[in-house]
C-alpha cells in the first residue's frame, strides 16, 4: 500500500505555471505507475498524466499535450506535473494516483487528498 500527499496548487493568471508535487509513503514507489487527475464539480474525473515505474513511458491527455511534463524522481518518492501555458479551464482539483497501468485510468488504486488549482483569467 502507498500513500500519496500532493502539494504546489494554488493560484495563478492564465499563461502562467505551476508546478504539482506527490510524496509516496512506502519503500516500493519505484513498482507503481503514477499518475494525475483532475475534477471540476459535477464532472467526473479526468485522466491528464501518466508515467511507467522507471519515467521511461509517458502519456498526456490531447488537452495538455505540449503544455505539461509529468516526471518522477524514485530517489526522493516524488513524482511532479509541471503545467506551462495554464488555461481558466485547467483550472481543477488536482490528484495524484498510484496503480499498475500509467496509460489506462483504470488502472490505478492509491490516491491522494487533492489539490486545488485555479486560472484566473
Amino acid at each position: 500500500q502507498v500513500q500519496l500527499v500532493e502539494s504546489g496548487g494554488g493560484l495563478v493568471q492564465a499563461g502562467g505555471s505551476l508546478r504539482l508535487s506527490c510524496l509516496a509513503s512506502g519503500r516500493t514507489f519505484s513498482s507503481y505507475a503514477m499518475g494525475w487527475f483532475r475534477q471540476v464539480p459535477e464532472k467526473e474525473r479526468e485522466f491528464v498524466a501518466g508515467i511507467s515505474t522507471h519515467g521511461s513511458s509517458t502519456y498526456y491527455v490531447n488537452s495538455v499535450k505540449g503544455r505539461f511534463t509529468i516526471s518522477r524522481d524514485n530517489a526522493k518518492n516524488t513524482v511532479y506535473l509541471q503545467m506551462n501555458s495554464l488555461k481558466p479551464e485547467d483550472t481543477a482539483v488536482y490528484y495524484c494516483a498510484a496503480g499498475t497501468a500509467y496509460y489506462y485510468p483504470g488502472g490505478y488504486d492509491y490516491w491522494g487528498q487533492g489539490t486545488q488549482v485555479t486560472v484566473s483569467s
